[in-house]
């Protein structure tokens, strides 16, 4: 790799690290190639990337981003993970990691806040954000359709009092 491919991968893993809601950092020694396809098919499912990339490479592209803590869990065969969903990424490896011992959580950053792999456990137990925008969307139509069940609520009652007492009077 000559000096342009290197500051390009540079400039890319800084894009990473600056616009990733997370990033998780992680083992992978003795994941088969069809492993590592698997996990990131699910993380492209989930709406994140997987990458692989030199350790010296993302120390230089973390130097003064907000993620820069995640800098001293870069020794040996690492792979990141990241997603704009804060969760996303958190929750893939965590599940993957559940399944495949070959797949060692070291730890992560969310913005500037470095998580060790308690706090990417933790994390990834956060609700996504489309979770929390269907429960956010199920609470604001609740109180409108209450308010339909209670102005219709009326006219069933007296439909059911009269059918009563029609069956009386027969």
């Amino acid at each position: 790799m000559d000096r342009a491919q290197k500051e390009k991968v540079v400039d890319e893993l800084g894009q990473i690290f600056e616009s990733s809601g997370v990033v998780v950092v992680c083992h992978y020694e003795g994941m088969t190639v069809a492993e590592m396809q698997d996990l990131r098919a699910r993380m492209r499912d989930a709406g994140g990337s997987v990458r692989v990339a030199k350790n010296k490479l993302a120390k230089i592209a973390l130097e003064g981003k907000p993620a820069a803590s995640i800098a001293q869990l870069l020794t040996g065969m690492t792979v990141l993970g990241y997603s704009e969903d804060p969760v996303a990424a958190a929750k893939v490896f965590e599940a993957y990691a559940k399944e495949n011992s070959k797949l060692e959580i070291l730890g992560g950053a969310m913005g500037d806040t470095a998580l060790d792999t308690a706090g990417v456990q933790a994390v990834a137990k956060m609700p996504s954000r489309e979770e929390l925008i269907a429960s956010i969307v199920g609470c604001i139509g609740a109180p409108a359709s209450n308010i339909a069940g209670a102005i219709g609520a009326p006219a069933s009652n007296i439909a059911s009092i009269l059918s009563t007492i029609e069956e009386k009077a027969a």
